[in-house]
C-alpha cells in the first residue's frame, strides 16, 4: 500500500519524516530561487556598458527600466490569467514545463542582440513564470495545516532573498570574468539540474484536489469565485501587495546601477557586498515566519509594521554616506521587508478559501506584479528628468509607507 506523502492536518496517517514532510516547500524555494535568478541578473547587466551597446540604448534609463517592466507586465498578466490552471491541472505538471520554458527562454536571450528581440524574450519570461506562485500557494495550502501556513509559504518565499543574495554576486562574477552573453547561459544551466530536482523531489508527492472524485466541477469553481471577487479584506490585501512588489522590483531593478553611480561602488565592491542586506531579508523571512506561526491569529499588524518601517530604512539609504551606513540602511530595509513578507501569504490562507487557492494566488501575486511593474519605469523616467538618482529611492520609500496603510482596516480581525 502507498502511503502519500500529503496528509491533511485531521489524517490519522502517521507523520512523514522531517525530510519528506518539508521537501515540497523546499523543492518549491528552489523554484523561486532560480525564477527569482532570471528576473534579476538582467539589472546587473544595466551597468555593463558592453550589453548597453549591444541593446543601443547607452544611457537611457527609461529603456533600461522598460527591460523590467515589461517582463514584469507579462509576468502579472500571467499570474491573473493563466494561475486558475492551477486549480484544474495538477500544479506539480504546471511547475515542470514552467520551469523547462524558463532554461530554453534564458539560452535563446544569451544569442540576443538587440533590444527589441531581448524585450520579445523578457515578455515571453514573464509569462513563462507568472503561474509559479499561485502554483507554489496552492501546494502549500494543500499540503500543509494552518499552523504550518507561515512556515511553508515562507520556504518558498526564501527563494526571493536567496536569489537576489547569490543571484547578483553570482552575475556580477561572470560578468566581470566573462560577457554579459555568458550570464544568460549560466542561468540556462542551472535550469537543468532544477528541472532534476523537481522531477524527483515532487514525484511521490499527491495533491487532494486533483485525485479523480474530489476534483471540483468548473460550476462549483465559478461559485467559489464568486465568493472571492466579493470578499473585501482580500482585495484590500491584494492592493497592499502592490506596495510590497512596487517596493521589491524597484529595489531589485535598479539598486545595482543606484550603488554603482550614486553611492561609489565599483563592480567588485557591488559583487562582494550586494549580499548583505538580501541575507538580512533572508533573516527577516525566517523570523518572521516562526513569530506569524507562534502568533498563529493575527497576520495583518506584522506585515502592516514590517514595509511601513521598510519604506523608513528605504528613505535612510537615501540619507545615508559611505559604505558602512549605505549597507546598514539597505540591510535594515531589506529585513523588515522580508518581515512583513514571511506572513502575507498565511494573511492571504486566512481571506481566503482552498478551493479557489490557485485563482486568489494568482489575481493576488499577478495584481501585485502587474501594478507594481510601472516602478521600475517610472523610477527610470523620474532619475533620467531630474538627473538624481536619489529621487527615485525616495519615490520607494513613499510607495512602501502610503501602502502599508491599506491594511488598517484589518488589524483587529486578520
Amino acid at each position: 500500500m502507498n502511503i502519500p506523502l500529503n496528509r491533511g492536518p485531521n489524517s490519522a496517517a502517521p507523520p512523514d519524516s522531517f525530510i519528506k514532510h518539508w521537501m515540497p516547500a523546499f523543492v518549491l524555494m528552489v523554484c523561486v530561487v532560480l525564477a527569482f535568478f532570471d528576473k534579476i541578473s538582467i539589472a546587473v547587466l544595466f551597468a555593463d556598458p558592453h550589453f548597453q551597446s549591444a541593446m543601443g540604448i547607452v544611457e537611457s534609463k527609461a529603456k533600461l527600466g522598460w527591460l523590467m517592466t515589461s517582463f514584469l507586465l507579462a509576468y502579472g498578466f500571467s499570474c491573473m490569467f493563466l494561475s486558475f490552471l492551477g486549480d484544474l491541472i495538477n500544479p506539480k505538471k504546471l511547475i515542470f514545463w514552467s520551469v523547462a520554458s524558463w532554461g530554453v527562454l534564458m539560452l535563446i536571450m544569451g544569442f540576443t542582440t538587440s533590444y527589441s528581440g531581448m524585450l520579445v524574450m523578457r515578455v515571453l519570461l514573464g509569462i513563462a513564470e507568472g503561474p509559479l506562485f499561485a502554483l507554489c500557494y496552492s501546494i502549500v495550502k494543500q499540503r500543509y495545516s494552518d499552523r504550518e501556513q507561515a512556515r511553508a509559504s515562507t520556504m518558498f518565499l526564501l527563494g526571493t532573498p536567496i536569489g537576489a543574495t547569490l543571484g547578483f554576486p553570482i552575475t556580477a562574477h561572470v560578468l566581470a570574468s566573462h560577457d554579459w552573453h555568458t550570464t544568460f547561459f549560466v542561468m540556462a544551466a542551472l535550469t537543468v539540474v532544477v528541472l532534476l530536482l523537481v522531477y524527483f523531489g515532487l514525484k511521490d508527492v499527491q495533491l487532494a484536489k486533483v485525485d479523480g472524485s474530489q476534483k471540483i466541477s468548473k460550476a462549483q469553481h465559478r461559485l467559489n469565485l464568486s465568493v472571492l471577487f466579493g470578499n473585501r479584506a482580500f482585495w484590500m490585501v491584494c492592493i497592499f501587495n502592490i506596495a510590497m512588489m512596487g517596493y521589491l522590483w524597484g529595489l531589485n531593478s535598479w539598486i545595482p546601477i543606484y550603488l554603482m553611480e550614486a553611492k561609489g561602488f565599483n563592480l567588485k565592491e557591488f559583487g562582494n557586498l550586494s549580499m548583505i542586506p538580501f541575507i538580512a531579508m533572508l533573516v527577516g523571512e525566517i523570523f518572521g515566519a516562526y513569530y506569524s506561526d507562534k502568533i498563529g491569529k493575527l497576520r495583518s499588524p506584522q506585515v502592516f509594521i514590517g514595509l511601513f518601517l521598510a519604506g523608513v530604512g528605504m528613505y535612510a539609504l537615501v540619507l545615508a554616506h559611505g559604505i558602512t551606513q549605505v549597507i546598514l540602511a539597505m540591510s535594515f530595509s531589506s529585513m523588515l521587508w522580508g518581515f512583513a513578507a514571511s506572513a502575507i501569504f498565511a494573511l492571504l490562507a486566512r481571506v481566503s478559501t482552498k478551493e479557489v487557492a490557485s485563482t486568489a494566488g494568482g489575481i493576488f501575486n499577478g495584481l501585485g506584479n502587474f501594478a507594481s511593474a510601472l516602478a521600475p519605469v517610472i523610477i527610470g523616467y523620474i532619475v533620467q528628468a531630474s538627473k538624481n538618482f536619489n529621487d527615485g529611492v525616495t519615490f520607494l520609500a513613499i510607495l512602501a509607507v502610503v501602502g502599508s496603510l491599506t491594511l488598517i482596516p484589518l488589524l483587529k480581525k486578520h
